[in-house]
């Protein structure tokens, strides 16, 4: 009997080793060689909608409605705040940064944003104008 079983396992190993190696391997790089550099991705250009985006559900993160190829969001700095922290915002006419951003949500004066919120766009995305990648089949239940 194990025999048999080891017999089996080989012409297994065999079949699909064939079968592997009879597939045609295609990069994913195309044509271009490893050595060479490839050229950098065209930028899609971002959805700008002054009034902001319309949210798909109640507690989805407003969608930024500009572009933000400029933007730096490191462990120092964070150029979001030039325009929505709570002294720019009427100055900029753009939306304040949410008290629950702050380390004490019940003082929105506060200038100390809470770490955890630090990477505004961990969560707030732009919105690019580009073909999705999968159609969306999406049925509301009650409809």
């Amino acid at each position: 009997m194990r025999k048999i079983v080891i017999l089996g396992s080989v012409m297994a190993l065999v079949v699909g080793g064939g079968m592997l190696a009879s597939a045609e391997v295609k990069s994913l790089r195309g044509e271009v060689p490893l050595d060479a550099k490839p050229k950098p991705p065209k930028l899609a250009r971002m959805i700008t909608r002054s009034g902001g985006i319309q949210r798909n559900f109640k507690q989805q993160p407003p969608v930024i409605p500009h572009e933000i190829y400029k933007e730096r969001i490191t462990l120092r700095v964070n150029t979001c705040l030039k325009c929505h922290a709570p002294e720019n915002h009427k100055r900029e006419n753009a939306p304040m940064i949410s008290k629950t951003h702050f380390t004490d949500p019940n003082n929105p004066s506060e200038k100390n944003l809470y770490r955890g919120r630090w990477f505004c766009t961990q969560c707030h995305v732009p919105q690019l104008n580009l073909k999705p990648l999968v159609d969306n089949r999406y049925k509301p239940l009650n409809k």
